[in-house]
């Protein structure tokens, strides 16, 4: 069951780097410098992706396909130490593969670091309202009607790369895995970890005040 458990995660975040990497690229390619339509490709194919994971592999591990929301679990004991661990683990390597196998996909080179700067205190706190926003909807979605949070999730990212001035990164694991990438949807690797700290601080501030909010069942 564990096993499962991993592979699902590191499968989920696999699967939605390549939903994101891979529109970014082909929206980029076909949108003829229209970076508005292009981000909208990527918006849309992020959120599709995501209702499909989390509905499909959400009966297996939970669909977490995120660290920060591991942590969440984690902080509410609905998730072990170790089962937490082989999470993040499972997710990050999914996510760098996934990476991978979009260059793949579109013929570019396999290993590559991002030229794209993503840093200054309004892309952190687009972070911190893009991170505050989706445990938002998970936690709000468990607790007023748990089949909703596939739907709720998608729609609230869908929308989220367009009002927040980061596009909703939300993610260490995304985070990391983009900043592998020349792309469109890249990051330098030097500014990623400042939207991990982000990332991570929403959450150990969230999940307090949420389970607070939402009362605990």
């Amino acid at each position: 069951m564990i096993a499962r458990q991993i592979v699902a995660e590191a499968l989920g975040t696999a699967l939605l780097l390549i939903s994101v990497v891979g529109s970014g690229i082909m929206g980029e390619s076909l949108a003829g410098g229209n970076t508005a339509i292009a981000l909208l490709a990527n918006a849309i194919a992020t959120g599709c992706m995501l209702y499909a994971i989390i509905t499909v592999l959400g009966p297996i591990s939970g669909a977490h396909f995120n660290p920060a929301v591991t942590l969440a679990f984690l902080m509410r004991w609905e998730i072990t130490p170790k089962l937490a661990l082989a999470y993040v683990a499972a997710q990050v390597a999914g996510g760098i593969l996934g990476v991978w196998i979009t260059h793949l996909m579109f013929d570019l080179p396999l290993l590559q670091l991002s030229t794209t700067a993503r840093a200054g205190i309004g892309q952190w706190s687009a972070e911190a309202v893009a991170m505050f926003g989706l445990l938002f909807v998970i936690f709000g979605g468990l607790a007023a009607r748990a089949d909703s949070v596939p739907t709720l999730v998608a729609l609230y990212i869908t929308g989220a790369y367009w009002f927040t001035a980061s596009t909703s990164f939300a993610n260490p694991a995304v985070s990391i895995a983009r900043s592998l990438t020349d792309t469109f949807a890249g990051i330098l690797p030097s500014h990623a970890p400042g939207f991990i700290v982000v990332q991570l601080l929403t959450t150990l501030i969230a999940i307090p005040l949420l389970g607070w909010l939402f009362g605990r069942k």
